[in-house]
């Protein structure tokens, strides 16, 4: 299946409002774990941060550790300021509106770079990925973890119903067309050489998701 591109941004209130709404408690625990295993740590950065989900419960978990969490959707950082609001360690956590593509961070400012599913909102996704891995500091932990393209529309479908087959139509709808929008492993693989990423691995981590990570150095 040829990728088909999706709109790179979610900045309607009903987009916010679906995904915000969708059950991502299972893959964010999971997504949390990684993180832990390979040694998030120190100063963080989230990019492409939508509701809040992940950096909230980071900070919960793992309260040593601060985290710099952005999104170019204003609707979705609305959601995260109230989510911000209810969690005990908010403060941790600095909501910022900026484009993946150009972070505006100096190099190598981020102990622990991450990002969850923005991938395949990305017409060219080299470029998040080259900044990614410029503002990541030498010995850094990097996780990039996101869908990947399914054979054909039919197993696009297929994984629809599987997961989001209670959900609205609209969340249905935004997961099928994410599903067509994202890379294949081999295609994630090829853009990590071509930017010079060192010393990673991509992973086929379920049925829909793939992970390209660096674990920590430790010295």
């Amino acid at each position: 299946m040829q990728r088909v591109l999706e709109p790179e941004v979610m900045d309607t209130v009903e987009d916010a409002a679906t995904y915000d709404a969708m059950d991502h408690s299972a893959v964010n625990d999971l997504f949390i774990a990684r993180l832990k295993a390979l040694g998030v740590a120190g100063l963080c950065l989230d990019i492409g941060c939508g509701p809040g989900h992940i950096p909230l419960q980071l900070v919960t978990e793992c309260p040593e550790v601060d985290v710099v969490a952005l999104d170019l959707s204003k609707n979705m950082l609305l959601v995260a300021l109230e989510h911000q609001k209810k969690c005990a360690n908010g403060e941790q956590v600095e909501f910022v509106h900026a484009d993946a593509k150009g972070l505006g961070s100096d190099d190598h400012s981020f102990d622990s770079v991450f990002s969850n599913s923005i991938l395949h909102h990305i017409p060219e996704p080299i470029d998040f990925l080259r900044e990614a891995w410029r503002v990541l500091k030498p010995g850094g932990m990097l996780l990039i973890r996101d869908l990947f393209r399914p054979d054909s529309e039919e197993r696009a479908r297929e994984l629809v119903a599987m997961y989001a087959g209670e959900e609205s139509q609209h969340a249905q709808d935004l997961f099928y067309d994410s599903l067509c929008a994202a890379l294949r492993p081999d295609e994630l693989d090829a853009l990590a050489k071509e930017i010079g990423i060192r010393n990673y691995k991509i992973i086929t981590d379920s049925d829909r998701h793939m992970s390209l990570q660096i674990k920590a150095k430790t010295y």
